[in-house]
Order: C-alpha cells, then sequence, then structure tokens
C-alpha cells in the first residue's frame, strides 16, 4: 500500500508541474501565472477538487505517442468562491501552447455537463494557442462539443472567460457566446486570424496588440466587458462579479448583510441636475449614491459611454442598472450604446436580476453613420429587450426622455413596474425649440413670437406632469428620496411573477 501512495504523489507530482519547471519559468517572466496558480487564486482556499488529472492525449501521429503529460494542457474541477459553488477550467499553456486536443476538449465539456446538471456558474480561463494541429479535425471537433454546451447552458448557468492569453481562431467563439470576458492588459489578445494572416491576405500590417489586444476589445469591438492590469486583479474581480450573480436561472442571487440605511437620504441629488438643460452631469454619480456602500460593478465601461451598465445592491439584494451618460454625446442613444444594453437587460432577465433604469436621453444619435450601419434595428434590439423582460423593472426619469428614446429607456409601455420623474424630468416628443419650429412654423420670421411660444410649450411639457395625468409616472418624487422610494420599490417586487406568451423563442432583430 506505501508504494501505491508514493506512486501516487509522485504522479500527482508530475502532474501539478504541467510542461515543466523551464516552461513554468517563461511563463512567470512573461507576468503571467500558471494555470494552476490562477485556479488557486480564483477560489477559496483549499476548496478545489480536481477531475481528471492524469488524462492524456490518444494521438500517435507526428511522433505525439512520446510527447504526454498528465491532465492534456487543461486543469478541470470545481471549487467554491465565497462559499458558493463554481466549476472552473484553466488552460495550461506549459504544454503544448495550452493547444486544444480531443481529450482536452473532453475534459472541458465534463466538467460544462456537470454545471448544467448541479446548477453552477462555469468559469473559463483561456490561455491556448488554438487547436492542436497534429490532431486536426479531431481537435476542431472538440472545438464544436465546447461551443455547443456554451449554446445549452446560456441562460441557465452564468458563464463568465477569462482571456489570460492568446485565444486565437475557433477557440474565439467558446468566450463570445459566454456571458461575459474578461481580459488582461498587456498579456492577453483575440482574433479569429492572426497579423501574419491578415497581412497575406489583406497586405495589412497590424501587431497582435492592435489587432486583438485589450484596448482594441473593450473600447471599439466590445467583445469584452473589462480589462485589468495582471492576471491577480482579473481573478480578484471575477471573484466580484460571481458574487453579484445567482448560481442558475432557478435561484436567484445571493444576499449580502449591508450596513446602508434604506432609508437614506441624499441631499446633494437635489442638486445634481445643472440649472442649463444643456449642461451635463455624471450619470454615475447618481447609481453610487443610491448604492450599498457605494458598490458599483461596472461592465463594459469603456465601450460606448454614453449608457452605463453594472450591478449594484438595494438592500443587499442585486439589482442590474442601465443608465444615460449625459457626459457622453449628451445622453443620446446610438447604434453602440443600444447593443450594450440590450445585451445586459438580457442577462438580466434570464437569471432574474431585476433592473433599475437611469434616465436621461435627449433621442436617437442622428447622422448617416447610423442610419447606414442600421440604428433602426439596433435600437430596436434595446426596445425588445426591456419589453420581453419579466423581472421587477423600476424606471427613473432624471432629466429628458424624448422622442422614441423615451419608450425605449423601460417606459411605462414596455411593462415597467414602477415609473417614477423627478420634478426636472422632460418628458416630450422632442427639446421645446425644435416642437415650436415645427408647430408655429409660420412664425419663423418672427423672433419674439417664435420665443414666446418656446417659452409656452416648456411651460406645457418641460415637466413631469403631463405624463403623470396620464398615469404613465407613478409618481413625481423628490432626488434626495430616490433610494428610498427605489428600494421600496424592488421590495414590494420580489414576488413579481409574469409569463410571456408560449413560444419557442422570439425573433430578437439581430
Amino acid at each position: 500500500m506505501k508504494d501505491i501512495h508514493e506512486e501516487l504523489e509522485a504522479r500527482r507530482d508530475v502532474a501539478r508541474l504541467g510542461g515543466g519547471q523551464r516552461r513554468i519559468d517563461v511563463q512567470h517572466s512573461k507576468g503571467k501565472l500558471t494555470a494552476r496558480e490562477r485556479v488557486e487564486l480564483l477560489l477559496d482556499e483549499g476548496s478545489f477538487e480536481e477531475f481528471d488529472m492524469f488524462v492524456t492525449h490518444r494521438c500517435t501521429d507526428f511522433g505525439m505517442e512520446k510527447q504526454k503529460f498528465p491532465g492534456d494542457g487543461v486543469i478541470t474541477g470545481w471549487g467554491t468562491i465565497n462559499g458558493r459553488m463554481v466549476y472552473v477550467y484553466s488552460q495550461d499553456f506549459t504544454v503544448f501552447g495550452g493547444s486544444l486536443s480531443e481529450t482536452h476538449a473532453q475534459k472541458i465539456c465534463k466538467v460544462m455537463d456537470m454545471a448544467m446538471q448541479n446548477g453552477a456558474p462555469v468559469i473559463g480561463i483561456n490561455d491556448s494557442g488554438g487547436a492542436r494541429i497534429q490532431e486536426g479535425v479531431a481537435s476542431l471537433a472538440g472545438y464544436a462539443e465546447v461551443f455547443q454546451r456554451n449554446i445549452m447552458a446560456s441562460g441557465v448557468v452564468p458563464q463568465i472567460s477569462l482571456i489570460m492569453g492568446p485565444c486565437a481562431g475557433g477557440a474565439v467563439y467558446s468566450p463570445a457566446m459566454t456571458d461575459f470576458i474578461f481580459m488582461v492588459k498587456g498579456s492577453s489578445y483575440m482574433f479569429v486570424t492572426g497579423p501574419d494572416v491578415v497581412k497575406t491576405v489583406t497586405n495589412e500590417v497590424v501587431t497582435a496588440e492592435e489587432l486583438g489586444g485589450s484596448a482594441t476589445h473593450t473600447k471599439k469591438s466590445s467583445v469584452a466587458d473589462g480589462a485589468f492590469e495582471n492576471d491577480v486583479v482579473a481573478l480578484a474581480e471575477c471573484r466580484r462579479l460571481v458574487d453579484f450573480l445567482p448560481l442558475n436561472n432557478r435561484e436567484k442571487p445571493p444576499v449580502r448583510p449591508f450596513f446602508d440605511a434604506t432609508d437614506r437620504s441624499e441631499s446633494s441629488l437635489d442638486t445634481l441636475i445643472p440649472e442649463s438643460a444643456n449642461t451635463a452631469y455624471d450619470m454615475k454619480e447618481l447609481i453610487v449614491k443610491l448604492a450599498d456602500e457605494g458598490d458599483f460593478f461596472e461592465i463594459q465601461e469603456e465601450f460606448a459611454k454614453n449608457i452605463i451598465t453594472g450591478f449594484i445592491r438595494l438592500e443587499g439584494q442585486t439589482v442590474g442598472v442601465v443608465g444615460n451618460q449625459p457626459m457622453v454625446l449628451a445622453g443620446c442613444l446610438d447604434i453602440d450604446s443600444s447593443r450594450k444594453a440590450a445585451r445586459f437587460v438580457r442577462f438580466c432577465d434570464a437569471f432574474e436580476i431585476p433592473i433599475l433604469t437611469l434616465v436621461d436621453v435627449p433621442g436617437f444619435l442622428p447622422g448617416t453613420s447610423q442610419e447606414y450601419g442600421g440604428v433602426i434595428k439596433h435600437g430596436a434590439k434595446l426596445l425588445f429587450a426591456y419589453g420581453e423582460a419579466t423581472v421587477p423593472k423600476v424606471t427613473v426619469i432624471t432629466r429628458k426622455a424624448y422622442g422614441g428614446a423615451y419608450d425605449v429607456m423601460s417606459s411605462k409601455h414596455l411593462r415597467g413596474d414602477f415609473n417614477y420623474a423627478w420634478p426636472t424630468a422632460e418628458i416630450a416628443v422632442m427639446g421645446a425649440k425644435g416642437a415650436t419650429e415645427i408647430i408655429h412654423r409660420g412664425d419663423l420670421g418672427d423672433a419674439d413670437k417664435i420665443a414666446a411660444h418656446t417659452a409656452d410649450y416648456e411651460d406645457r411639457f418641460a415637466n413631469p406632469f403631463v405624463a403623470a395625468e396620464r398615469g404613465f409616472i407613478d409618481e413625481v418624487i423628490l432626488p434626495h428620496s430616490t433610494r428610498t422610494r427605489v428600494s421600496r420599490a424592488f421590495a414590494s417586487l420580489r414576488g413579481k411573477k409574469q409569463e410571456n406568451p408560449w413560444k419557442k423563442h422570439g425573433n430578437i432583430p439581430l
């Protein structure tokens, strides 16, 4: 028995070394942690239970039978984050560059199947050179098996991808189908075709960082939801995100202790809205002042900054927040902001996370680039997402809510549960000046008459009371009381049950 114990420990020691100490040293020299170090940092100390430590590949071509490493380039298993179960896989770049083989894929599929069966999130740590070329179509089949599980798990358990090295070719499509993607600045990149192929086909000369680095995907493409300074920070932020999310679509998000009074009055909000209707202010200030302890986890902070998305807690309960940002493009909706917010709203609805919408929107961004780019269809995505959502929805209009953008931003007509407005809210088809010039076009030559008409229009419509008279606004509330009113609204909606008509699925305007 002693010999077997010794052999077991010896085999484990070999498996823990992955591709060997020399390759581990190279990984560290690049500022990257090893696959095992990442898992240990991500999970609660001592909670990791590993699967398939001794699995090896079955390839016999190109002399591969002489190169076998226990685990075959991916570490899989489960553990806990703040005591809550998650499944994890971590690709090991020290073994064949983290390339995906048939058995490597089978290990990933196994933890994904178990996550679905047992109702827990899946976190994938990607650090791979792509498909293992020596295995040919078997490795491609392995990718497709993983993709199919990503699709089946979508909306059932949260899926999070951490890109901590290269992620190229077919490998990018698994993260693309997960709910959140985080990257590491300077050491991670994603692209379908690399710089060499791009140069061959299009004659473009581009670096890997320019083509698919963290800045590209957080600011331009919107593929990634966030980028962090190093592996340690990325893993810590992933732990923080998991703390906001439910384990699966049949459970509620966790309720955390809170030390912030529900009836906290925030008098500074009474002066948040500037005197001039054309002066910007920071909507994040409102979000932070509403949240328990000012804790706000922002999603896609660097992309489409004219809209803000992320998670806060109210009375210890997770709430998804969508807010127009007057500091950028005056808070207008456009193609990018509509896509960003629609995806976020659909995630919240899939996992029973209530949605708070903070509205200051003068309309959709005009221009040929927007129309040619399909702003109609992209704007309709957000409209569709809000109208389809059955979770509790509370809306606060702080200032402008004009035209179709008023409708889109979780209005009463899209089954908003509580729709509040501040006294500074202006709910109308358009701004007073534009409306006056259309209604009274015959007086355009007379500046005094136009000024009088504009003032009259402002008196009539530049306030929340016309909408309130029709019941489209449930209550006009004072800014300093917003946290109290919103918290009480969500508390009253905890038992909400609403169902859409039976259908296989809708046809969102993609």
